[in-house]
């Protein structure tokens, strides 16, 4: 088995399509979502609808969380809820109910996902650094969890202390736990604007980062055609 391990898409369709193909090209049989289809860009809809049809785990992101419900949004900076209020227009009744009963954390075969943290999952914590991680290890009962919701990849890694690897190729060593950020599919936050997922083989205890180009420019449009604030069109080119 090898698993594509892919989030924080926030409805970007082009990037989804993008990510999906390469993982088709890289041999991946199964596909894991780590939350956070919707939000931000313009295709909130379809990607919903893809990630669904595919029929594999997905895990409850912050703004999955936001879109299915109608709580305020005064904690989100303006651009992040002027998008929401938007989001929320376009899903139906039905799609938000779907996204309202995801959970937050599985377990699949050898390894568990979640979108921000395994201590507080709801609190939608984020974890930049090994002093953020900390917290995380001791509620981890499997050797890898992979995660998202920083938009940025990363491994942390826990033997005697807490450390992080490049998130580039990473075998999986005996006696060692990892905590593993996927990156982002639709927004990038690493200053690269490349779609961002890993692949992880069990057998192999591998798990390879890839970056993936896509029609930012479509992406971009539609943004701004749609109505939705420009910061989020330029943003995708920034990889910010």
């Amino acid at each position: 088995m090898r698993f594509a391990l892919f989030g924080d898409i926030h409805a970007n369709l082009e990037a989804l399509e993008a990510v999906l193909a390469d993982a088709a090209g890289q041999g991946v049989t199964h596909h894991v979502c780590l939350g956070d289809i919707v939000g931000y860009n313009a295709d909130p809809v379809a990607c919903l609808e893809k990630v669904r049809a595919m029929g594999c785990p997905v895990v409850k992101g912050n703004h999955d969380d936001d879109a299915s419900n109608n709580r305020s949004l005064e904690t989100l900076s303006p651009v992040a809820a002027a998008a929401m209020e938007w989001t929320r227009q376009q899903l139906d009744d039905e799609q938000k109910q779907w996204l309202r009963k995801l959970r937050m954390v599985r377990q699949i075969e050898d390894f568990t996902v979640v979108h921000s943290t395994l201590d507080q999952p709801a609190n939608w914590g984020y974890v930049f650094n090994t002093y953020d991680a900390m917290a995380n290890f001791p509620f981890q009962y499997t050797q890898v969890c992979f995660h998202g919701h920083t938009h940025k990849p990363k491994v942390f890694v826990k033997s005697a202390q807490i450390a992080t690897v490049p998130a580039d190729t990473v075998t999986i060593e005996p006696g060692m736990k990892y905590f593993i950020n996927a990156g982002s599919v639709g927004q990038p936050r690493d200053g690269d604007w490349r779609a961002c997922y890993a692949i992880y083989d069990p057998a192999l205890r591998l798990v390879v980062f890839r970056r993936v180009e896509y029609d930012i420019a479509k992406a971009q449009e539609k943004i701004l055609a749609a109505g939705l604030p420009e910061r989020l069109a330029e943003r995708l080119a920034e990889g910010a």
